[in-house]
């Protein structure tokens, strides 16, 4: 049985079908997936039934069925296109369904952080840009094409940027029926959760501290410099929103870096980038400062392809230039 798994994979020996990459995450990322989209599912659960989520009912329903559709149309679009097998064929149910994790988390994700009134189609749009910018803002890492724009971040971003009657959803949105003790075990239970899947999973904790220390200082440096509350900066790490930013959007594994001291880079160039935007009255400036770094992030990674690239290409020219001058007698070859 597992060798017929190996070969659907894989595809046939005759040819009949184009190999498979290999699978897109390890076994820990789909892991790290898959409680990923358990917690935010049981979190919008919880969040119509009793937090005092503000949108219809009906539309997580309808953001999951846009994110499935834009994900897998535009795979089965980019595997006729590729030459190669789909993502989710060989594994029956279970391989459809970590296909769909991502989308799964993102279509959710985007439900539930913007806030469009009863404009569904606006939310729609945020869904497909967010998933579909996967297959459009990809950079060569390690010798493959990966997206490099956090997808829920950059349709929240899109939709602010394209859209500016539109808001983020309030802060009391997340909290709104709950009070007492409850006020703290939320934000607690968040963390403590989010603080598991990050630390054994994604290893994504560099990252994480970088964020919040980050947050932190800009908090006093602009407080100094601009004579803000600093108080009121540090409050918003208090936030139910900001809790699930640092544990749930910024943490993403497959746009954010994995060496630790690129993370740091990460989440520090993002704090610091957030507190310039919030320095200059920019609203939203937690969203518009990550897609700006996982921008200059993208940007970088071509830079590097190219640089090999052309180095490549000087090096192979040297070689060819070295043979031709061996193949002529009498002339002296200078070391490459």
């Amino acid at each position: 049985m597992a060798s017929d798994t190996i070969a659907a994979q894989n595809g046939s020996p005759n040819g009949a079908h184009p190999p498979a990459e290999p699978p897109r995450h390890d076994v820990k990322v789909i892991t790290a997936l898959r409680r990923f989209a358990m917690s935010i599912t049981i979190f919008n659960i919880l969040g119509y039934t009793w937090l005092g989520f503000e949108q219809p009912y009906l539309w997580p329903f309808i953001a999951l069925a846009t994110g499935y559709t834009t994900e897998i149309v535009l795979e089965v679009i980019g595997a006729r296109a590729e030459q190669r097998t789909v993502r989710f064929r060989g594994n029956g149910f279970k391989g459809l369904m970590e296909f769909l994790f991502p989308a799964h988390i993102t279509s959710l994700a985007m439900n539930m952080l913007i806030y469009v009134n009863d404009r569904v189609w606006v939310m729609i749009f945020g869904v497909m840009v967010a998933v579909g910018a996967k297959w459009i803002l990809r950079a060569p890492v390690r010798g493959r094409l990966r997206h490099f724009m956090n997808p829920s971040n950059f349709g929240i971003t899109m939709i602010l940027l394209l859209f500016p009657w539109a808001s983020i959803a309030p802060p009391y949105h997340f909290t709104e029926h709950i009070d007492g003790p409850l006020d703290w075990l939320l934000p607690l239970g968040i963390i403590m959760a989010g603080t598991m899947i990050n630390a054994k999973l994604t290893g994504r904790m560099y990252l994480i501290m970088a964020w919040v220390g980050g947050f932190f200082l800009q908090s006093i440096v602009r407080g100094v410099i601009l004579d803000t509350n600093i108080l009121g900066g540090w409050s918003t790490m208090t936030g139910v929103a900001f809790v699930l930013f640092t544990n749930y959007m910024i943490t993403d594994p497959g746009t954010s870096p994995s060496k630790p001291a690129a993370q740091v880079a990460f989440g520090g160039g993002v704090a610091l980038t957030y507190g310039v935007l919030t320095g200059m009255s920019i609203p939203y400036g937690i969203f518009f400062a990550t897609a700006i770094v996982c921008l200059v992030r993208g940007c970088f990674h071509w830079s590097l392809h190219f640089i090999e690239r052309n180095k490549a290409v000087q090096e192979k020219a040297a070689l060819e230039a070295a043979k031709a001058a061996l193949a002529q007698p009498g002339k002296e070859v200078a070391p490459v």
